[in-house]
């Protein structure tokens, strides 16, 4: 039997894998709950397009840094309460495609409750206009 050694890359594709993706009505409950929302798409993105009620917006590529910041940089920085690694932590983007990336990353990191929305943003719209900046 072969072995075979997982990079950075392919392990968080595997983690993120079978990883749970939200419908849009397990996304409104879990709001009700106070769920932890990060929509990573770009602020250009929230700006043209607006952004999903009660999501906070960190960029895919700050993701990483944001969640080991120390909690009062987090908090200055996007307005939020610092996750802790278990807390429940939901990601959404446009359709899915960086939401996986996100949930890869912050399962590599410690996180252990974090789902993602994979129908994102444009599934969003279709059941209610978003929130406007």
């Amino acid at each position: 039997m072969a072995v075979i050694a997982l990079g950075p890359p392919l392990l968080w594709l595997l983690c993120a894998g079978g990883a749970p993706s939200l419908s849009y009505r397990e996304l409104k409950d879990l709001k009700k709950a106070n769920v932890l929302h990060i929509d990573v798409r770009e602020r250009w993105e929230i700006d043209k397009f607006g952004k999903i009620p009660a999501s906070i917006n960190i960029p895919l590529g700050e993701l990483v840094e944001a969640l080991q910041m120390d909690p009062t940089e987090f908090k200055e920085q996007y307005n939020q309460k610092m996750p802790a690694k278990s807390d429940p932590v939901v990601f959404s983007c446009l359709a899915g495609t960086r939401s996986k990336q996100a949930l890869g990353f912050a399962t590599s990191l410690g996180f252990s409750r974090v789902q993602q929305y994979a129908g994102g943003f444009e599934d969003w719209v279709k059941h209610e206009p978003p929130e406007k900046k």
